[in-house]
């Protein structure tokens, strides 16, 4: 048995290295990181985190500090499963998604990468071990560049190793988007994967109107092109679009890809480990995905999610962000020819720079 003996959490105000912008949060100059570090009876510790970007931290915060120590010191962490659904019904009332599954999940990512250091595996061998080898692609926000400067930055995640690239839509204007589209698709050759992300832009006509524009540009896919509160919507946009669909950064529950996948609303199921419930449930949404024969792929957290797609079979992309996290990580992400390589020490191996954060450490 693995006692629960303390939990910790932290608060943390990251700012970005240049302020980004998409078409729905607008500008971020900065985004939160909430940690929470839990430690057995014999001294192991798991480590798991969440993000937003910009608002809420606070209030996870308080869930991980004041809530989970109440709700699980002197459990068994390798407990997982009961664990998990024990938070998930304590906080329901009050939570059911927003800054409660937020904290499950970052709770939840502890426990597991404990489990896996307690195993002395790393954790995507621990989960399954597919392949250790993922492929991954660049995730700009980058709605407000020119053509000319989406093209710089192009050729600067080439150079980082980059073999694939999503770029922001939902200007204005569709002209506008298709313009960058083309100026893309001309500069990065025919077959190069390039996806599209509207950030939850349009409505349902808008999207199939961009979709159809978009059909002669070979994208890979075009993520969220409307609210994620609509399923029928999304399935009307897989049907009559005429192009691959990613969709699930704004998914949180389990029961909510279901019904996505059940009905047809996505092409590429798309969870957030940080915002889905953690890896109890992210596991779960990869193997579902799996039975609909559609292939898995991860928002953010790239440092951790690189160890999921890697334990299963169905893994497509791994998005890798530039959120600013990488400077208070002792390893960071290696990225070389297009791929990414899942760390092979116990756990997720993710070692963070406490006293750098304690620097920024949110008051």
């Amino acid at each position: 048995m693995a006692i629960i003996q303390s939990i910790e959490a932290g608060f943390y105000r990251i700012p970005l290295p240049v302020v980004l912008t998409d078409s729905t949060h607008g500008e971020m100059k900065a985004f939160e990181l909430n940690t929470v570090r839990v430690r057995d009876a014999d001294g192991a510790e798991g480590v798991g985190y969440t993000y937003t970007v910009g608002r809420n931290g606070a209030a996870i915060d308080a869930i991980l500090t004041r809530e989970m120590p109440d709700i699980f010191m002197g459990e068994d962490a390798d407990r997982i499963e009961a664990l998990w659904h024990k938070s998930w019904w304590a906080l329901h009332y009050g939570g059911r998604g927003g800054p409660s599954v937020l904290a499950i999940s970052a709770f939840d990512m502890a426990l597991w990468d404990l489990k896996a250091k307690r195993a002395h595996l790393p954790l995507w061998n621990f989960l399954g071990g597919a392949d250790r080898k993922v492929r991954v692609y660049a995730g700009g926000i980058d709605l407000e560049l020119t053509p000319d400067e989406l093209l710089r930055q192009t050729e600067d995640n080439l150079a980082k190793g980059f073999r694939a690239i999503k770029m922001k839509v939902g200007r204005p204007k569709l002209s506008e988007d298709v313009e960058k589209i083309r100026a893309m698709r001309n500069f990065l050759g025919d077959g190069f994967p390039l996806m599209v992300d509207a950030n939850m832009k349009w409505s349902v006509d808008e999207a199939i109107r961009a979709a159809r524009a978009f059909q002669p540009y070979d994208l890979t896919w075009l993520e969220e092109p409307t609210i994620p509160d609509d399923p029928a919507g999304h399935v009307r946009i897989v049907r009559e679009g005429g192009i691959p669909i990613a969709a699930g950064e704004n998914l949180r529950t389990l029961w909510e890809f279901k019904q996505y996948i059940a009905s047809g609303g996505v092409t590429f199921p798309e969870p957030d480990v940080t915002n889905c419930g953690g890896i109890t449930p992210f596991m779960k949404i990869a193997h579902l995905a799996e039975a609909f024969n559609l292939p898995l792929t991860t928002h953010g957290a790239h440092d951790v999610t690189v160890h999921l797609l890697a334990a299963v079979p169905n893994a497509s992309f791994l998005e890798a962000h530039g959120f600013g996290l990488d400077r208070y990580i002792a390893a960071p992400l290696k990225i070389e020819e297009g791929w990414a390589l899942a760390p092979n020490q116990p756990g997720h191996g993710i070692v963070f720079d406490w006293k750098g954060l304690d620097s920024i450490r949110d008051k």
